[in-house]
């Protein structure tokens, strides 16, 4: 499907759904097409953002899709510096047209980029209202439940058989070493999804939660290439060092690599990119594997 065929559904389902609950939007425009199509529903302070890639590696009804709804709410509450869910219409997760999407409070994001420091210490703030937060599901369930269905899929997505087993078999090594102890986590938690508001910074895109260690999250900042991300570590109190997340890193690299080919099925100008990126990740797999 075209780029622009799906972000026209996407557009065409995040209207609809608004009508059905009293929200005019004919402004509607979309915003971005990535992962989800992220639709400004015009003149209404509201986006949705629409799931139009995220099935290939997630099975509906996308559990991602609730939790994130239910965590950014719950955070909102506490008065956490995250997007909100939309107060105008409910958020959802909700389905039309075999897409789900959900309803977020639009904000205005300033033009500026965060420093390491800004990220660092933003994500420890972020971490002290989740760690008073319930945690269901299992540790490191998002990237691990990923990478499972990746190694089920993956060869219809052009990836080699060769490279399906390396990652099989670096991914059970990998379980064991990813343990501690569980909190409720961003699960994204790079600099991308720190956003300047004339509020403040404000944590989005929740959509990877998962419950375990903070390490996972500090791996999503240490391996970012948006900026430092040792320096935006260092930050963070009790930072750890390279060589202590290393599993984590290395989950991190597989996770984007999964996500990076997957993604590339609707984005084929992504597919080289995609491949390289995968074949780095499965050598660097290789490389710490050996020693």
């Amino acid at each position: 499907m075209s780029s622009s065929v799906r972000a026209g559904r996407a557009l065409l389902a995040a209207r609809a759904v608004a009508a059905a609950h009293g929200v005019a939007a004919g402004e509607a425009r979309v915003l971005r097409d990535g992962v989800n199509v992220v639709v400004h529903l015009a003149p209404a302070p509201v986006v949705a953002r629409v799931a139009t890639l995220t099935p290939l590696l997630r099975p509906a009804p996308l559990r991602s899709l609730t939790r994130e709804v239910a965590l950014a709410g719950a955070l909102a509450a506490a008065g956490a510096p995250v997007v909100p869910p939309s107060d105008l219409l409910p958020p959802g997760p909700h389905r039309y047209a075999g897409l789900e999407l959900s309803f977020w409070r639009h904000v205005e994001v300033l033009p500026v980029a965060p420093s390491p420091g800004e990220v660092g210490a933003a994500l420890a703030g972020l971490h002290d209202h989740l760690a008073v937060l319930p945690v269901t599901g299992s540790p490191l369930d998002t990237p691990l439940d990923d990478l499972t269905r990746f190694l089920a899929l993956g060869h219809a997505w052009g990836a080699a058989p060769e490279r399906l087993e390396l990652l099989a078999a670096r991914l059970e090594e990998l379980r064991p070493q990813v343990g501690g102890d569980v909190v409720a986590l961003h699960g994204d938690a790079h600099p991308g999804n720190l956003l300047a508001t004339p509020d403040g910074w404000r944590w989005t895109d929740l959509e990877d939660t998962c419950p375990g260690p903070r390490a996972w999250d500090l791996a999503c900042l240490r391996a970012t290439t948006r900026l430092d991300g040792r320096a935006a570590v260092d930050v963070y109190p009790g930072a750890p060092a390279d060589e202590d997340l290393a599993p984590w890193l290395e989950l991190r690299r597989l996770h984007a690599a999964a996500w990076t080919l997957a993604v590339a099925t609707g984005h084929p100008e992504l597919r080289p990119a995609a491949d390289d990126r995968m074949a780095a990740s499965l050598q660097a797999s290789g490389s710490a594997g050996s020693r």
